[in-house]
């Protein structure tokens, strides 16, 4: 594949299809999105948008426009079977990955601003009311040939495209097209969902009531809006069936006042629990819910749609810019579906606990956590999310059994010459491949053979790490950062006088003592050209 052939086609301008998109253009690939609605969204389907997702927007120089956008460092309150608080989860040390933890938002907010960067961008071009009707291999294998139509055309126009990224939701059909079933849960139970506006709730996180009479979610946003959610009893509502007023004003009076010209959105709706059985056809890729769809009650849908983009968007560009290999984009769902699956069955079972209509499982769950907030292991098992599924790479582009392999790099502030102005990590890390030397001497670095290991194509930054508050010198033959804070020394520390290898989604590749550098070379080369 070289630069002079077919564009990278979207389908789907939802959130996840805007981020791969806004990631891809920032990268110089170019790419065609097309979304069969006239607009973004109007309805605030995903409200929460976590550090890892902030981390990612980022890369493409969105994060400080959508941190104006966002009530950030919110949490979750959980309260027991009568009302009563149990547990303030705030989630992991803060900041550790350089933004808050947890953060509300509007989705209709979010898709306008991401649209609005993808048009500014002269690598894409955007296309709403633009429906896609069919997908074709080519038969020189190198791409895909796509139909697409806008409303009242009887004609359809033909695209050549590089790759397809279906990001065209839960109901995908692109999925459809290339026969992907998925294998999972469908479940019964309707919830009323409502946005509402006017409303007085400052809190800052939001509220779990896990009563077995009428579990119910409370999430307050800016600018007095309110998102509630309740679930229904038989007889109350069906799915896809408007909700009436006089129940919502019903079920909300306990907490607010409502008109109906407060109401943006009210819909009564089932969850499913389900992953795609494959995540990638030749040519094909699946992203966010067309890849997995899981209960709302972590909040991780969206993110999780993130996250596939932040993985894929890099390889794709290695591929189509001829710098690796098709095989690396295998590593996508090697690396991204083990967690995926672990958000969905965790989003279960989390509805499953907090939410349960059973008074005696209610009544065990709230004395097993009065229990663990007895002691402080306990506490910050709870209060820090330590229940989550922590984010892994365990099989794709790893190397090494190091504890440090596999995980997130943590994006601490770090101190740059010559003004030593603090700034976040990934601001000195770059678009590409990160080599890090965690208190490495020049000999060291010497064992890398030649400025652009491990082979021509594939340049990999070098950035020397100083820890015990040394400063970085001004004037070396590569950059250098120190820590700021102690924050970068306490998550490196194990990786001391070793070179870390961090990928572009800002995952470690591998952490490489001297005997360990011809191996890694060897695995990156099974995947560049």
């Amino acid at each position: 594949m070289t630069p002079a052939q077919h564009p990278v086609l979207v389908v789907g301008g939802g959130p996840v299809g805007l981020t791969v998109a806004n990631l891809l253009a920032a990268r110089g690939v170019p790419l065609v999105l097309v979304e069969r609605n006239a607009s973004t969204s109007d309805e605030a389907k995903a409200i929460s948008l976590d550090d890892e997702s902030l981390r990612t927007l980022q890369t493409a120089g969105l994060a400080d426009k959508v941190l104006e956008i966002v009530v950030p460092g919110t949490g979750t309150r959980y309260y027991d079977r009568k009302g009563r608080s149990l547990f303030h989860a705030r989630g992991p040390q803060a900041y550790r990955l350089g933004f808050p933890f947890k953060n509300q938002f509007a989705q209709p907010e979010l898709e306008r601003l991401l649209l609005d960067a993808l048009k500014s961008r002269p690598e894409a071009d955007v296309r709403f009311s633009t429906e896609l009707v069919t997908l074709e291999e080519k038969a020189d294998g190198t791409g895909v040939t796509a139909t697409v139509r806008t409303p009242g055309n009887t004609e359809s126009e033909l695209l050549d495209a590089s790759w397809v990224l279906a990001c065209d939701g839960g109901r995908s059909s692109v999925r459809e097209l290339c026969g992907i079933g998925m294998t999972g849960t469908s479940h019964d139970h309707v919830w009323l969902v409502a946005d509402t506006v006017g409303d007085h709730h400052d809190e800052r996180y939001g509220m779990h009531h896990g009563t077995p009479d009428r579990p119910t979610v409370i999430v307050p946003g800016r600018g007095g809006r309110c998102r509630y959610e309740f679930l229904l009893h038989a007889g109350e509502g069906a799915k896809g069936v408007q909700p009436d007023f006089e129940t919502l004003r019903t079920l909300v009076a306990p907490y607010r006042s409502l008109a109906e010209d407060q109401v943006e959105r009210c819909t009564a709706y089932t969850f499913n629990a389900v992953v795609a059985d494959r995540w990638r056809d030749r040519h094909v890729l699946l992203l966010g819910d067309a890849a997995h769809m899981m209960p709302p009650f972590a909040g991780q849908g969206l993110n999780s749609g993130v996250r596939d983009a932040a993985n894929l968007a890099w390889k794709i560009d290695d591929v189509w810019q001829g710098r690796a290999r098709e095989s690396l984009l295998d590593t996508y769902e090697a690396e991204r579906r083990p967690h995926a699956t672990a958000m969905v069955r965790y989003s279960e079972r989390l509805g499953d606990i907090v939410m349960t209509t059973d008074r005696r499982r209610a009544l065990l769950r709230d004395i097993a956590a009065r229990t663990l907030l007895r002691t402080a292991p306990g506490r910050r098992y709870l209060t820090e999310m330590k229940f989550r599924p922590r984010a892994r790479h365990q099989a794709g582009l790893i190397v090494g059994t190091h504890p440090l392999t596999g995980t997130q790099m943590p994006q601490p502030r770090v101190l740059v010459p010559p003004s030593l102005h603090p700034q976040l990590l990934d601001d000195m890390l770059g678009k590409s491949y990160a080599l890090l030397g965690i208190n490495v001497p020049d000999a060291a670095w010497r064992r890398f053979d030649g400025p652009r290991w491990p082979d021509g194509k594939l340049a990999i930054k070098r950035i020397d790490v100083l820890l015990d508050d040394r400063l970085p010198p001004a004037d070396g033959t590569r950059e250098a950062v120190a820590d700021a804070d102690g924050r970068l020394e306490e998550a490196l520390a194990s990786a001391r006088n070793r070179f870390v290898l961090v990928k572009p989604d800002r995952y470690i590749a591998a952490v490489m003592g001297p005997d360990d550098i011809p191996a890694v070379a060897a695995a990156l080369r099974t995947r560049t050209v």
